[in-house]
């Protein structure tokens, strides 16, 4: 088997990827309580772990992690890379098996509108929220970047705690009610993550920085995509007489806007600071290396 043709058997073909199904009985982590118990566990652990550290040094000294965080910065990238491949690998095998049905219906349908807006009845059944479900599975390693920040900078922001909390929560929402407009949202967020963990690798081995605000402007491309795609979600679901999952979706707009709002007011105050400070920070290697910007999105 040619190794192409390999990874897309073992990305998008496998049985247990195809028969993929999102049951409270079958799979784990599927049921609202352990949701919100794991939610629940994240917030308390981060919060105690916090008002530990603050007690037992109050000098702010970072904790050696060795490491640690290089390592997590890799796992990060290569589950990031790995996810984005196999939903774009799905999403193209759904597109050519279930197309014929879409020039049978009475609204036609184009694969990018199928990204945007899942039909009415679609179960959270297949390739794709196989890949979803991963996707939610890799939040909780994604959460662990809490911690690194409160051994290293002895800080813990409500946006942290708030981004992380929603993340979980939101991707739940997306395999419970087959939300629509998840395959784009997890395609855009896995590369951005998979290029920003891979560049904080490669900060953690001591590589070269670069000379501009590197993380931040990953995070508005991913921010404006998101945006942009919302807009597409409510004018198909207009036009073509609903999409499916729409009111987890408008749950998630609310959720989305709100960790926007947070965003640009850090922006808008993280670039007054700049015009404020020296350019000490520049030489550096820019704003991500400051330590407020480490705990935001990423």
């Amino acid at each position: 088997m040619a190794p192409a043709k390999s990874l897309t058997y073992y990305l998008s073909e496998y049985p247990s990827i195809v028969s993929f199904r999102w049951s409270h009985a079958q799979t784990w982590g599927s049921t609202w309580s352990f949701l919100f118990s794991s939610i629940a566990v994240y917030l308390a652990s981060a919060l105690a772990l916090h008002a530990a550290a603050s007690l037992l040094s109050r000098h702010r000294r970072p904790v050696p992690l060795g490491p640690l965080p290089a390592l997590h910065s890799l796992s990060m990238a290569l589950l990031s890379a790995t996810i984005f491949a196999g939903i774009l690998l799905s999403a193209a095998a759904e597109i050519r098996d279930t197309r014929w049905l879409w020039g049978r219906s009475r609204s036609r349908t184009t694969p990018f509108e199928w990204l945007l807006c899942f039909p009415l009845g679609t179960r959270p059944s297949g390739r794709v929220f196989f890949w979803s479900y991963i996707y939610y599975l890799s939040r909780f390693l994604h959460a662990l970047r809490t911690f690194v920040t409160i051994f290293r900078y002895r800080r813990l922001s409500f946006f942290k705690l708030f981004n992380h909390s929603i993340l979980i929560f939101m991707s739940f929402l997306w395999l419970e009610f087959s939300q629509s407009f998840q395959v784009l949202a997890i395609l855009f967020t896995t590369l951005v993550y998979s290029v920003v963990y891979g560049y904080r690798f490669w900060t953690a081995i001591g590589l070269p920085a670069a000379c501009f605000p590197f993380v931040v402007s990953c995070q508005l491309a991913l921010l404006t995509c998101n945006l942009v795609c919302h807009v597409g979600v409510l004018f198909l679901h207009c036009i073509k007489g609903g999409c499916n999952g729409i009111g987890a979706w408008l749950l998630n707009s609310v959720l989305n806007g709100a960790i926007l709002f947070l965003f640009l007011n850090f922006y808008v105050r993280m670039h007054l600071r700049k015009r404020k400070s020296s350019s000490s920070s520049s030489a550096r290697g820019g704003d991500d290396h400051h330590p407020l910007l480490k705990s935001k999105i990423f």
